[in-house]
């Protein structure tokens, strides 16, 4: 994976394999990329209607960011909400309590209350610290440890993502856990 520090953040730098034709006036290859990298890094940093940065506007959504606290006995899992209708109508369940079962060796797992939106992106994949809505029961699911496995159809929307602590999950049988808005 390649990154780039820009405005004290740091971005995953996507290459995607295409065909460059030179056109005249090009002398060579890396002028062709010099352009291509000058237009990016405009786009990146270019200004909307009202005049702001987008690079501004990406910062302002991360400071905004909702974080949400996981309580597992003494030991506590921040994690920051996605940005889609199931993680808001998901917050909006909060506070809970449940108790989670463990499932596969790789997550806990525990049915909510009543169903929430599942509006939001569907995934096959998932990474230790996503937590998730399993929309058929419908239940949330925590992920410890990663197996190598990919979750069945049809698929799971990601509600939050684990910021540090996860490892609290990574015990035998079930446990009780609190789930919270943490305010910034």
């Amino acid at each position: 994976m390649n990154t780039i520090p820009i405005c004290g953040e740091t971005h995953e730098l996507v290459f995607r394999q295409r065909r460059v034709a030179m056109r005249p006036g090009f002398r060579s290859l890396s002028a062709a990329a010099t352009l291509i990298c000058t237009m990016a890094i405009g786009a990146l940093f270019a200004t909307d209607a009202a005049g702001q940065s987008s690079a501004q506007g990406r910062m302002d959504q991360t400071s905004s960011t909702r974080k949400i606290r996981i309580a597992v006995d003494t030991k506590v899992i921040t994690a920051t909400l996605a940005d889609n209708e199931t993680a808001k109508e998901f917050a909006a369940l909060l506070p809970l309590t449940l108790t989670m079962s463990d499932l596969f060796g790789r997550e806990k797992t525990a049915q909510l209350p009543r169903a929430i939106s599942t509006a939001g992106p569907r995934s096959s994949t998932y990474a230790v610290g996503d937590v998730i809505l399993w929309s058929p029961r419908p239940s949330v699911a925590i992920f410890y440890r990663h197996d190598g496995q990919t979750i069945p159809a049809p698929g799971s929307i990601l509600i939050a993502r684990a910021d540090a602590g996860v490892e609290a999950l990574n015990v035998t049988g079930s446990v009780r856990v609190t789930i919270e808005r943490l305010e910034e």
